[in-house]
């Protein structure tokens, strides 16, 4: 029997690969080409190269870069899979060290950005679980001097990562978890002077596990110390940038003690936001750093205006987030050296930020957001879109009026749309601070185009994951496993329900595709800026790979390729 199912995956293997030629040659049948249309195709030709130690293995933390650096014309090195973490699985500290030797020895990089996670620890998830003593903390800051030393040149920009409120996997069950994360929003509130319920911070305290509470501050206290070494790297010039970000936030917790205390500890040696800069966040850290290291190099210092779909919107507080939408977004324009414009006429673009909740009455601003950004593009005003959904649904976000209107989507700077804040506004704007600058240092029209493939490319690949399937595909995936008994869809079997679920996406996100690429929406032509004047391109097909990069449904492996061709 074994023997038989060996022989149909060898068949079907031999099916498969012949599906993506069958499918081109098809396509080539039903959409003859216009002899007159030129196709253009992504940046190939790389000017720059930047070195990543991604915070983990998922595609925010490495893929987002690569595919991001293509717009400005900058490959980006990362480490390969096999030294990399996977899922729960720490990747191999020691030998990313050796990798990262060896590669800035075998050909000179602009920069390095690194997370010290990854470096430390093996990925956000095994710092979020393990420890690291003194003497593998010293290993490290020994080999980021002995790093520095050795390519003087090179500015290494740094990020290190706060621990979340939650406490880690190690500590189970549900009352103890539940009483852990009360105690440490009560602490928090305490610390930042609001008066609390003394005796029932006491009645916590006595009520947790002391070796399971002693775990949960130890964490925090080891955090603490690691990044004032790492600030003390900074001071002596080890560090061209250090951020340090904070994950998962909540407006009062423990986590925001240390981050307090951290600031104080920056404010006593005078550093500079250029030298340390905390920020809320962690997957989009990497990319944020990309585009500020850009700008830098390009002596740009965008000035972006920011618009709300209403008025209170700025001061919301959106799931997972420490502190308000205005306050997220202001601080994303700063890490990336820019400023704020108080108009779209004097900004180098517009961000508009939607962050929709059904339950606040906010749906009916969706079609005043749709005018707006109709407007802007009318006005010549470069514009960007954050798509947020407070609940995490379809019907809360702006993209199906803008579908539904006609909208050209492929005349936006920038979409992004994912679970937090933080995550989609950092983005957002790397992306759009990438594209300018790509588009003012093409030095002719072919450069030009290509890197006008490269964003669209990137802006689909948004589009089709953090809309299409984080709004609306996840939630029927994990509703047919929950059906099947798999409840748990943050841990998959990879020999069963895995495989199943790689099916289900594949199947779903073709439809949604196969619909989504005939829409007047995406076959709009959009204009791009060459040295030899406008030109203009569409889309004349789009085509997209994707897949469960970990065993679990959070987030999917996505790269879409759009057909461009120039409009005669």
């Amino acid at each position: 029997m074994h023997a038989l199912f060996q022989k149909l995956d060898k068949r079907l293997l031999v099916v498969l690969l012949a599906l993506p030629l069958l499918s081109l040659a098809v396509w080539f049948l039903r959409h003859p080409q216009d002899p007159q249309a030129s196709l253009v195709y992504p940046q190939q030709t790389m000017h720059q190269r930047v070195i990543l130690i991604p915070l983990d293995g998922r595609p925010p933390c490495r893929q987002f870069v690569i595919d991001a650096g293509h717009i400005s014309g900058t490959e980006v090195v990362t480490p390969p899979h096999e030294i990399q973490d996977y899922y729960s699985q720490p990747g191999d500290t020691r030998a990313m060290m050796a990798w990262l030797q060896e590669v800035t020895a075998e050909q000179p990089a602009d920069a390095i950005i690194l997370s010290v996670d990854q470096l430390l620890y093996g990925g956000l998830l095994a710092a979020r679980e393990h420890q690291a003593d003194e003497a593998q903390m010293e290993t490290l800051l020994s080999f980021l001097r002995n790093l520095h030393e050795k390519h003087p040149g090179v500015p290494i920009y740094a990020f290190s990562i706060l621990p979340r409120l939650t406490p880690q996997d190690t500590i189970d069950g549900y009352e103890e978890r539940r009483d852990i994360m009360a105690y440490s929003r009560l602490a928090g509130c305490k610390a930042a002077g609001l008066t609390i319920d003394e005796a029932k911070l006491q009645e916590l305290h006595d009520r947790i596990p002391a070796d399971s509470l002693a775990r949960y501050l130890s964490h925090f206290k080891e955090n603490a110390v690691l990044n004032e070494k790492l600030i003390d790297l900074t001071r002596e010039g080890v560090i061209a940038r250090l951020v340090l970000g904070q994950d998962d936030g909540e407006e009062y917790g423990i986590p925001n003690i240390e981050k307090y205390a951290l600031q104080d500890y920056i404010g006593n040696y005078g550093l500079t936001k250029r030298q340390v800069f905390l920020t809320h966040g962690a997957d989009e850290i990497a990319l944020t750093l990309l585009a500020a290291w850009q700008n830098e190099k390009s002596g740009i210092q965008p000035r972006i205006c920011l618009r709300y779909n209403t008025p209170e919107a700025r001061d919301r507080v959106m799931p997972y987030m420490a502190v308000s939408t205005g306050v997220c977004a202001e601080e994303k324009i700063q890490l990336l050296g820019g400023s704020l414009a108080e108009t779209p006429e004097e900004a180098d673009f517009t961000l508009l930020i939607s962050t929709n909740d059904a339950d606040k009455d906010t749906m009916s601003s969706r079609q005043e957001t749709v005018q707006f950004l109709t407007d802007s593009l009318e006005s010549g005003h470069p514009i960007g879109l954050v798509d947020l959904s407070k609940h995490f649904t379809a019907t809360e976000t702006v993209l199906p009026q803008l579908i539904a209107g006609d909208f050209p989507l492929n005349c936006l700077l920038a979409y992004a749309g994912w679970n937090t804040t933080s995550n989609a506004v950092g983005t957002a704007l790397a992306e759009a601070c990438l594209y300018q600058s790509a588009q003012k240092e093409a030095f002719s029209t072919e450069e030009a185009l290509a890197r006008a493939a490269s964003q669209v490319t990137f802006l689909q690949n948004r589009i089709l994951e953090d809309y299409f399937y984080l709004k609306e595909d996840i939630d029927l995936i994990n509703g047919s496993l929950k059906k099947a008994g798999y409840f748990n869809t943050a841990d998959l079997d990879l020999e069963h329900n895995y495989r199943w679920a790689n099916r289900m996406l594949q199947s779903l996100m073709m439809r949604q595709l196969q619909a989504y690429k005939h829409t007047p929406s995406l076959e709009a032509p959009f204009p791009v800026q060459t040295p030899e004047g406008i030109r203009h391109l569409r889309i004349k097909d789009l085509k997209a790979d994707m897949s469960y990069p970990w065993p679990r449904t959070f987030e999917i492996y996505l790269e879409s390729t759009p057909l461009l061709e120039m409009v005669p």
